[in-house]
């Protein structure tokens, strides 16, 4: 076997699991009535088909306190035991098995019922938290135990205690947010009787043979959080109360340090899971940025942890687990960790799914059939919207050829695996390239399709893209006005002082690629753990270090139109990472600012009242893009047999989930 480890048994004494994967913890939106709980039921049960050897689901709170929002996901009453079995049996009939993540707010929560150890307010919510008082946090143990219960009554096989990212446990271990002076307050013994009294308990009342996952912090990244001793001896308290499992927690959400996005190097905080091992006992399970086969592999041959969790990698690809095992990696559709689809529709209360896989979480509605009438169909352009149209398709047993002028298959994709922290994308790629081959697909590259070549299919569907769009001022046709197309994709030479024009998306792409020394910090996990100022000798509280920046590769201007500060509309769990990256780099970042002209002495522009020259070598255009439907018009409107997708329908922004979403929907149906 490929993966020796990855795949050895684990005994937990009463259960064995049959392999080292643990599907972590992750919100869908799902979960919150449970009219969904039929959706929720064929989400986990296609992973447990797929071999994952543990589950965890979206955090329940223990009561309306415990609340994220107004009438979210609760198991505290008895009447909410039994939706919760067609989660169970349905799982269970897949031969899986499955915890119920058990999680309280605390300050956190988006509603004016919330609570804290002490009247401290988050800087992530508008409500200010009532104090609990003792016997409040006597009657909060006492929920916690209460939904153990539930959950063992609905036929799970164990629940996680949710003890990290800073919600409610966690507030009550760290001295920033408690900041009590009774007993469950003051010094590190007090303010960790809380955790501990809740597993003490909890293993009293659902007794030995069931799971007890504690999601412990392993690293706060805050002020004033755990200094590593404490955390330590908390883990040991834990593992003494009566835990199954320790799993590690990473940052707060207030955190200034990103610990989930892509540009977090793979596996980035494996190494303090192994710093644990020495520690205690019980099986350590280690997390974040684990999304191929031979990194869990190596984390675990190594003895760095027990389990390796993944949570957005078994939203990509259901069959990860199944796909390892037989040594299908080319298979695999790997998470590239941009939240676009998941974390970012959960923080706008809408469900989660995946940019590379628009089932996930809709699984009920779209299916993937085989097609009862097999048709001859055209796909032109091999961006994501094309690349995800063909294939589906293919797999539904459809006759596809796929037309694509570039040499290679990628369209933009091919300019977003440039960018630092997006190498990611290479994988999307070729899981793609893969599927191609598998399915058949009779792919044209580096041929432009006419309408003559298109005569003779059922079906034609135009991915072509879109084209960049171009500025027109005094001197934009200088040869040092290039457009974000010519630098990414064509190597076009840029100077060492450049303003970009267009703070969009691309824009800030372009800016980080032009700043970033090659290789990037976001492949080296020292490297990138100083420029963000993570201390991995742990000798700091919170494992906080001052950050250190690398020098930035050049000089650079980034300009948008619109008023405001740049960067406000982009994604918002990801927006931030991008735009302190960019203050790191020293960046200048200009909102509200006109373009009158470029000549020998740079760009001319005004910002406000200001008439400024910004002496730039190069001007990168990243103005937006129009629509490439060319082919389309020649066609004279036959909607019947010809169909519109991705860019080459909307361009207003470049939108991958949009493109391979409406690109899998539409082969879905035809």
């Amino acid at each position: 076997m490929r993966y020796p480890s990855l795949f050895a048994p684990l005994d937990l004494g009463f259960t064995t699991l049959p392999n080292r994967v643990l599907m972590g913890s992750m919100h869908t939106g799902l979960e919150d009535r449970a009219r969904d709980f039929d959706k929720l039921a064929a989400y986990f049960a296609e992973r447990a088909r797929g071999g994952v050897g543990l589950m965890v689901t979206g955090g329940f709170a223990p009561s309306m306190a415990g609340w994220l929002t107004p009438f979210a996901s609760r198991l505290s009453m008895p009447w909410q035991v039994a939706p919760h079995r067609r989660i169970t049996r349905a799982v269970h009939a897949e031969g899986g098995r499955i915890c119920l993540q058990i999680l309280h707010a605390g300050r956190y929560a988006y509603h004016p019922l919330s609570v804290a150890p002490s009247k401290v307010k988050s800087p992530i919510t508008p409500f200010t938290p009532r104090a609990l008082s003792a016997r409040g946090v006597e009657r909060t143990i006492d929920d916690f135990v209460a939904c153990a219960r539930k959950a063992q009554d609905a036929g799970y096989d164990g629940v996680e205690v949710m003890g990290s990212e800073g919600y409610l446990i966690n507030q009550f271990l760290a001295e920033r947010t408690n900041r009590r002076e009774d007993e469950w307050g003051g010094s590190v013994e007090n303010r960790q009787r809380f955790p501990v009294e809740i597993i003490r308990r909890m293993r009293a009342a659902v007794g030995r043979d069931f799971i007890i996952i504690y999601r412990l912090s392993m690293l706060d990244l805050v002020e004033r959080g755990q200094a590593w001793d404490e955390i330590v001896a908390l883990a040991k308290k834990i593992e003494a109360a009566g835990a199954t499992l320790i799993n590690t927690g990473i940052g707060w959400h207030e955190a200034r340090v990103p610990t989930i996005v892509t540009s977090v190097p793979r596996a980035g905080f494996a190494w303090v899971t192994r710093r644990m091992k020495a520690e205690v006992r019980i099986p350590l399970v280690t997390t974040n940025r684990i999304n191929m086969p031979e990194v869990a592999e190596r984390i675990l041959a190594a003895g760095d942890a027990d389990m390796v969790s993944m949570a957005r990698p078994l939203l990509a690809d259901p069959e990860w687990v199944r796909k390892a095992r037989e040594d299908r990696v080319a298979d695999i559709n790997t998470c590239i960790a941009c939240n676009q689809a998941c974390l970012d529709h959960v923080f706008e209360n809408r469900r989660a799914s995946c940019l590379v896989n628009p089932r996930a979480c809709h699984e009920t509605e779209l299916v993937i059939a085989p097609a009862t009438v097999k048709k001859r169909i055209a796909v032109v352009g091999a961006g994501p919207a094309g690349l995800a149209c063909a294939t589906t398709l293919a797999e539904r047993g459809h006759a596809v050829t796929l037309f694509e002028q570039a040499g290679e298959i990628g369209g933009q994709f091919n300019m977003a695996k440039r960018i630092p922290g997006k190498e990611e994308f290479h994988e999307t790629l070729r899981y793609y390239a893969r599927r191609i081959e598998r399915d058949g697909i009779e792919l044209r590259l580096g041929t432009r399709a006419t309408p003559e070549q298109l005569q003779g299919y059922d079906e034609v569907v135009l991915a072509t893209g879109v084209t960049p769009r171009a500025i027109t001022i005094p001197g934009s046709e200088r040869p040092n006005v290039v457009s974000y197309v010519d630098v990414l994709l064509h190597g076009a030479s840029v100077g060492a002082r450049v303003a970009i024009i267009g703070a969009g998306g691309i824009g800030f792409d372009v800016a980080e690629f032009l700043v970033e020394p090659s290789p990037s910090p976001t492949t080296d996990v020292a490297r990138w753990t100083r420029e963000w100022g993570v201390d991995m000798t742990l000798g700091a509280r919170a494992g906080l270090a001052k950050p250190a920046p690398e020098a930035p590769a050049r000089e650079v201007w980034l300009l948008q139109r619109s008023p405001g500060k740049p960067g406000k509309r982009l994604n918002k769990t990801t927006g931030w990472v991008h735009r302190a990256t960019l203050a790191a780099k020293r960046v200048t970042m200009l909102g509200g600012v006109s373009y009158e002209r470029i000549d020998d002495e740079g760009l001319h522009i005004r910002a406000g009242d200001e008439a400024r020259v910004l002496a730039v070598d190069t001007v990168v255009v990243c103005a937006g893009q129009e629509p490439n439907r060319a082919l389309h018009a020649a066609f004279g409107g036959d909607a019947a047999r010809v169909h519109l997708i991705g860019g080459a329908d909307v361009a207003a922004e470049l939108d991958a989930k949009r493109a391979i979403e409406q690109g899998t929907r539409l082969a879905a149906r035809l």
